[in-house]
Parts: structure tokens; C-alpha cells; sequence
């Protein structure tokens, strides 16, 4: 009797753990829906609030998101990471943002995010300030590291967004996105990597000599390299109007070195910076016969396209990560001057050494490149590549390999740096939308049966949509 007793006592009791357990499962669906978004995302271990901003439609947060300096070693210390989330709806597809800079607080939008209406997730690249470890151990600023705090992030938030995701970014957030990809090919369900140079070998750069021989029209590059030269032939008193507006605002030389060779630096990025941030059209506003125009005309239209404050040491400072990287894995581009004459180009292109504090140590890994290099071309599994036909950065692209599978690069035509998908011929802005949509879950059936059909799944909106430009400079991605 005892033993019956016990054993129904026993059921009860199991049977009362199953009910409750059962319950709280079927309970949890409905607690998660009215737990406000705000309260989830503070609920992650190490995530807290700066701020939040509000914008109709959605909400966008400004975080801190504590990682491990060293991914390798965790226990060895940990950094603050600036993320912000655009939220829209758990049930949508979420996008991952890199510019591979600082990230804007700003509510955007960017171009995937918009084709798939869904949610953004921002990240600010490791050692931009604020995100910046105190001591900087410069030696955990790498692609793989930065790679592993994406993976990180994306693993904390995947919890609550669980539809599909794409990592997406330009330039060296096109790169950021790639380099993801490649150490982390699990994670996301698509990449769509925008103007994202890829310098497989650093020392061979002749693509882009090649590039400047025949990019625009014969008349633009005459305008462009005409002001370029006359530039460097009037360096001496170019330089005294330089002197005076370094000392005007404060501006020093100390991490390049000189004045003089600040100046050259400035000058010999003027070509690239056009092609960089123009097009054909403002070849107009180039003086047409540069011997003849005034020493201000050739001050302010270089000035207006590379920027004199620029190789600075307060202008470089925010860009000691980049160059740092750079210097040691990415690699950066060396062309030549065949319009201008030797005796006029003291220093060339100078390489990243010289643009980031000689305190910090730098040596360069030229593996790195070709190891991503070689994974994109036989690994890339649904990754877009979007180039802009006048931008010197694509002049050395990823390219696809016979292992890449449902995997694209194409070039808009007549655009730069700011190439993006709606700037593509109409078949192949089809296309690549189509692979947009369906990558993130998110494809209507009538794109489906027909790719042709394929639109943006949210309505443009100019300031939400608005691209963040980081300030004009030539010899930066």
C-alpha cells in the first residue's frame, strides 16, 4: 500500500512538472511578443543603453556591447562596442552594417535593408573611437578579430531576431562584410558587399595605372591632370598659402613628417579623389586651362577634392585604425605620374607607415589578402559584389571562382564610390534584388516565378535612406 501510495504520489507530482513545463513553454511566445524590445536587447548579457532616438515606423537604439580585446583570450580584458539597432519587427529579416569606420548615430537605412524592409544592426569597427580599448594593443586590430566581434554580436541578437539575416557594407565595410563571410560563413544567409577593394597582392598595383589611362573622357583627364601638375609646379607658393592655414587652425605635421610632404600627399590624391567621389559631369567645374588659372583656383579646387586639413596630424587621427590596417593586412594602392615630370614628385605615394604614429609597430602579413582572396573565388556561397564602373577602388575586385555558387559581381555603369544596386543596368538591378530578397526569406511569389519582377520591399525615404559619406578622401576606402 505504502509502494502505491508512494509511486501515485510520485506520478502526481511528475505530471504536475510536465503540465507546468508545458505551460511555460506555450506561455513564452506570448511573454516574448509583449516584452517591450528595448527591455530584450538590455536583457543580453553586456548590452547596455546610451540612448535612444526616436524615428516613425521604428526604433533605433545607440548601445555598448561588451567584447574581449583578444577573441583568442577573453579573460585578458574587454572593450566597449558602439552598436545601434534600427528595429522593426522580430518577424522581419535583419541586415548587418559595417562602413568599417565609426558607425553613424544617425538613424539609416541601408540599401539591403530598404529591399528587404527589415531590421539593422550597425557596428562600429574595433579601435574607431570610442570603441577603442584602454591601453590600445594594436596588435588585436585585425580582420579576424574584427570578424569575431560580428559573430559575437550577431549570436547575442540572433536570439531575438531569428528570421534570416545579410551582412551588407561599402567600401571597407564592403571589405568588413567579405572578411566576415570568410571566417564565418555559418552565420549570415547572404552578403551583399558594395565598392570592396580587394589587394590580393600589395606590391603589384598596375590595375589601377591602367584604370586612370582610360577612365572618363580624354578632356576630363587632361583638366584633372593639368591642375595636378600645375599644383606641384607652384609648390613654393602653394606651400607659404598652406603654412598660413595650417598656423590659422592649428594644424600640425608631426606622424607624416613635414609640411612639404603633407602637401605632395594632398596633391598627388587630387586625380583619384575626382574619380573617387565625382563623375563626368563636374569634370566642368575643373579649371579647363590649369597654366593660366589663378594660384586660388588651384588651391580651392584641390583643396575641394582632396582636402589640405587632411594630412594633418588632427586630420589623420581618426584614421590611425584604417591605416594601421592598411599597413599590415589590407594592403594599399601605389600609382604612377606620367603626366608630371620627376623633378616635381618628391615622395610619390607614400605608403601607410607614414600616416599612422611611429610608437604604434606595424609589419605587414601578406598572406592575408590571398587568403580571402582564394576563399571568395572557390568558397563565396550567395555573396553579391556591387562596382562602381568610374571607381578607382574596383579597379582590383573580388572575382568568382568555379567553386562560387549563386554568387554575382556587377558594375554600374558611369557611377563611383557610391555604387549601388539601383544604379545597375535594369536586368541585373532585377536580379541581384531578386537574390536580395530571397536570400532574407523575404522573396513574394511573383518574384519567384519571376526575378523581372523583383522591387524594394519599402518605399525610398530621403533622409532615412540617406547615405553617410564620411569625409572626402581620396587614398581611403
Amino acid at each position: 500500500m505504502r509502494k502505491a501510495l508512494r509511486w501515485l504520489l510520485a506520478l502526481t507530482v511528475l505530471i504536475g512538472t510536465l503540465s507546468t513545463a508545458g505551460a511555460a513553454t506555450a506561455a513564452e511566445p506570448a511573454a516574448t511578443g509583449t516584452t517591450d524590445i528595448k527591455e530584450r536587447l538590455l536583457a543580453i548579457p553586456g548590452m547596455s543603453l546610451i540612448e535612444e532616438k526616436p524615428y516613425t515606423g521604428y526604433r533605433f537604439f545607440v548601445l555598448n556591447y561588451t567584447q574581449p580585446v583578444d577573441h583568442r583570450r577573453p579573460a585578458k580584458g574587454t572593450f566597449q562596442q558602439r552598436i545601434t539597432v534600427l528595429h522593426k519587427d522580430t518577424a522581419r529579416p535583419t541586415v548587418f552594417y559595417t562602413g568599417g569606420y565609426s558607425v553613424s548615430t544617425t538613424p539609416r537605412r541601408a540599401e539591403p535593408t530598404q529591399i528587404v524592409d527589415g531590421n539593422q544592426v550597425s557596428m562600429e569597427y574595433r579601435f574607431f573611437t570610442p570603441s577603442r580599448p584602454e591601453p590600445a594593443d594594436w596588435s588585436k586590430l585585425d580582420i579576424w578579430q574584427a570578424a569575431s566581434d560580428q559573430h559575437r554580436i550577431f549570436t547575442a541578437l540572433k536570439k531575438i531576431y531569428g528570421e534570416n539575416w545579410l551582412s551588407t557594407g561599402g567600401s571597407k565595410g564592403g571589405m568588413t562584410a567579405t572578411y566576415y563571410e570568410r571566417f564565418y560563413p555559418k552565420d549570415m544567409d547572404g552578403v551583399v558587399a558594395y565598392v570592396a577593394p580587394n589587394d590580393v597582392v600589395n606590391k603589384e598595383d598596375s590595375a589601377y595605372d591602367r584604370f586612370f589611362r582610360t577612365v572618363g573622357t580624354q578632356e576630363c583627364r587632361d583638366r584633372l591632370n593639368g591642375v595636378q601638375r600645375e599644383a606641384l609646379v607652384r609648390r613654393a607658393p602653394l606651400e607659404q598659402k598652406y603654412a598660413a592655414y595650417a598656423a590659422e587652425n592649428g594644424y600640425t605635421f608631426d606622424t607624416i613628417g613635414s609640411l612639404d610632404r603633407a602637401y605632395e600627399a594632398v596633391v598627388l590624391d587630387y586625380v583619384w579623389g575626382f574619380w573617387q567621389y565625382s563623375t563626368v559631369a563636374d569634370c566642368q567645374d575643373i579649371p579647363a586651362d590649369a597654366k593660366n588659372a589663378t594660384d586660388d583656383e588651384i588651391w580651392n579646387s584641390v583643396d575641394t577634392i582632396s582636402g589640405f586639413s587632411f594630412y594633418t596630424d588632427q586630420g589623420l587621427s581618426p584614421y590611425t585604425p584604417y591605416y594601421y590596417q592598411a599597413g599590415t593586412q589590407l594592403g594599399a594602392p601605389t600609382i604612377h605620374f606620367p603626366h608630371i615630370e620627376k623633378q616635381y614628385v618628391r615622395y610619390g605615394y607614400q605608403p601607410p607607415r607614414n600616416f599612422v604614429p611611429r610608437s604604434i609597430d606595424m609589419t605587414f602579413q601578406p598572406y592575408a589578402m590571398r587568403d580571402v582572396d582564394t576563399w571568395v573565388r572557390h568558397n563565396a556561397r550567395q555573396m553579391l559584389f556591387v562596382y562602381g564602373e568610374n571607381d578607382p577602388w574596383g579597379a582590383e575586385p573580388f572575382r568568382l571562382g568555379k567553386g562560387a555558387r549563386d554568387s554575382y559581381v556587377f558594375t554600374a555603369p558611369g557611377m563611383n564610390h557610391g555604387a549601388n544596386v539601383a544604379g545597375l543596368v535594369e536586368k541585373e538591378e532585377a536580379l541581384a534584388t531578386a537574390r536580395i530578397l530571397e536570400w532574407a526569406g523575404v522573396a513574394p511569389n511573383a518574384v519567384q516565378a519571376n526575378p523581372a519582377a523583383a522591387k524594394p520591399l519599402a518605399k525610398f525615404d530621403a533622409k532615412l535612406d540617406k547615405r553617410d559619406v564620411e569625409p572626402r578622401h581620396a587614398l581611403r576606402p
